[in-house]
């Protein structure tokens, strides 16, 4: 592996011990890091969420309100883009119902999932790679953007950005991640709809696997070069369809193991660790990690994993991020929360290499002392035997 140079760096004690945990070395305590998005901004602030969606600057106050209201956490999750936003660079390649202007103003914004990439598409790809299909075709399938807004919009997420960093270093945290991105298989099955994209993998293999192959190679090289202006070496890929809960072992080691460890390993290479965002049930595909270098890896799951059985498995190979559930998030009491948490930090944290965090985000409608018992239990618990 060879050693990048990161630049704005900021040495503050909350990423140092994240830092260290994705190390696999034991900290003082446990990292906690939630993954808060404008939605449970929203529900914390009692803002409307369509007021929340739409304006980039009250959005990066509320998520630092928050931050400072709570006390503080390890490191912060760059929540910050709106839902346009997210449609313009790929976050969301679907068509949307966005609270306020698709939806009442109190209700979270919507993914409209529909059969909008076409079998023919795949060829496309293949030929003049994703990011031009995007950009010059697909986008404008699924948007209501102008090309004006679009390009507007991406000028105020550049400024958005540099904001979300002032508001860092004003106190010396660090995000977390840096980068992202959307596996390409996950991708496709987003634009494509779950049912055809499952239907053209087993009937009509040969032009999906030649997109994706396509689609590994440009990511990989858009990817190296966006984390050398990063202040940090972590970056996120999002999967939550190609575990054992959708698919065959086969179909995985056709359609997503290779094109997953040639991304790793080629990020690897350049110091970079890949924390990927793993929704549903990944109990069946643990092992396939331990393939991948020592420490270069964080497995952030949503609480459909096992996180004991990911910890017997990948103990002392890769960092595992999660998973208090939303649902105990919004429903439960303190102290269930606070039991949850210990609970994880004693048998997940043992001897390092944890995270604790949210199972997928920060539900909307949290309880607001079931944030706080997250947050103050990770950062008051030692576990046992510390």
């Amino acid at each position: 592996m060879t050693t990048a140079v990161y630049i704005n760096r900021m040495s503050d004690e909350g990423y140092e011990r994240v830092e260290a945990a994705i190390r696999l070395e034991p900290t003082d305590r446990v990292p906690v890091v939630p993954t808060l998005l404008a939605e449970a901004a929203a529900g914390l602030t009692g803002t409307l969420q369509g007021d929340m969606v739409s304006d980039n600057t009250l959005l990066i106050d509320t998520l630092f309100k928050l931050f400072d209201e709570y006390g503080g956490w390890d490191a912060i999750c760059p929540g910050f883009s709106l839902p346009i936003q997210m449609q313009v660079t790929g976050g969301f390649p679907m068509k949307m119902r966005v609270s306020g202007q698709d939806l009442a103003p109190d209700i979270p914004t919507q993914l409209d999932e529909q059969e909008i990439l076409q079998v023919e598409d795949y060829d496309k790809i293949t030929e003049i790679g994703f990011d031009a299909f995007y950009r010059e075709d697909y986008l404008w399938r699924v948007t209501k953007a102008t090309s004006d807004e679009a390009t507007d919009c991406m000028a105020q997420l550049m400024s958005a950005d540099a904001l979300f960093t002032e508001c860092c270093r004003k106190r010396n945290i660090s995000r977390l991640p840096a980068g992202n991105g959307v596996h390409p298989f996950f991708a496709l099955s987003l634009m494509r709809s779950m049912v055809p994209f499952t239907q053209d993998i087993y009937y009509n293999p040969e032009p999906v696997e030649r997109a994706i192959q396509r689609m590994t190679d440009d990511l990989i090289a858009a990817k190296i070069e966006e984390m050398k202006s990063w202040e940090t070496n972590i970056w996120l890929l999002t999967e939550e369809r190609a575990g054992g809960y959708f698919f065959s072992p086969k179909m995985f080691e056709r359609f997503w193991w290779p094109y997953t460890k040639k991304i790793v390993e080629a990020m690897w290479e350049h110091g970079v660790v890949t924390m990927f965002h793993l929704d549903t049930c990944w109990d069946k595909n643990l092992a396939y990690f331990k393939e991948l270098p020592r420490g270069s890896t964080v497995l952030e799951v949503d609480g459909t994993t096992d996180l004991a059985l990911a910890k017997e498995i990948l103990n002392d190979h890769a960092c595992l991020k999660g998973d208090v559930p939303a649902a105990l998030l919004a429903l439960g009491s303190p102290d269930e929360v606070a039991s949850y948490c210990k609970e994880k930090i004693d048998i997940v944290g043992a001897g390092g290499g944890y995270i604790l965090s949210t199972g997928c985000c920060v539900p909307p409608n949290v309880k607001p002392e079931n944030f706080r018992a997250m947050i103050d239990t990770a950062k008051n618990y030692r576990g046992k035997g510390r």
